[in-house]
């Protein structure tokens, strides 16, 4: 991220050029920082994001007895919605109460409702991994499977523009299939936390 060239810009360009899919994987996500991107998504068909907990400090930690090493365990579905609501309450605490702020939100709620959003949650492990997939209309441009951005950068406003990150677009057919498989995998195998989010903004937010 510097002046001009940050994941932001570079995000707004790609997702208005006839994206139709958008999948993120990411440890943490922000929606009052949503706002920033929900105006280049508007096109997009279809948006997925799955999160891992952000949450080290409510893992259990255990001792492998054969190689003396850490390890953490996996969360339960229960305990992983209540850190997620949690998560949620704690973001707005410090969150902007600006106008522009709660659109964001409140459209971020209303795609979730819609199913134009979907939202879920991995709790076998922790999820360091921020990966991008954006795939393109194919009945307007044939030519162009899409591409896949990774590297430092959480989906949150300051992984977005303010931090010191690096990352790296892919275009290459075999780069975005490999990170989109990979995608499809986890995904398989987590959580729906949609209504867990909508009530814990609705319910316990300003």
């Amino acid at each position: 991220n510097e002046p001009e060239r940050d994941l932001y810009t570079r995000f707004a360009a790609i997702l208005k050029s006839n994206t139709q899919f958008f999948d993120v994987l990411v440890g943490y996500f922000r929606s009052s920082g949503f706002f920033k991107m929900y105006e280049a998504l508007e096109t997009v068909d279809k948006i997925r994001i799955l999160v891992g907990l952000n949450a080290d400090r409510f893992t259990v930690k255990i001792i492998d007895k054969a190689t003396h090493e850490t390890r953490v365990a996996a969360i339960s579905t229960a305990d992983g919605k209540e850190i997620i609501a949690s998560e949620v309450e704690r973001e707005f605490e410090t969150a902007s109460s600006s106008a522009e702020v709660e659109k964001g939100v409140r459209i971020f709620l209303d795609w979730l409702k819609s199913g134009k959003l979907e939202m879920r949650m991995f709790t076998e492990a922790p999820i360091h991994a921020k990966v991008y997939i954006m795939r393109k209309d194919q009945s307007k441009v044939p030519d162009t499977f899409g591409s896949v951005i990774t590297g430092s950068s959480n989906f949150s406003e300051a992984g977005l523009i303010n931090n010191l990150e690096f990352n790296v677009e892919l275009k290459d057919y075999p780069d975005v299939k490999f990170a989109l498989d990979k995608f499809e995998e986890l995904w398989a195998k987590s959580t729906d936390i949609r209504d867990t989010y909508i009530d814990a903004v609705e319910q316990n937010t300003w």
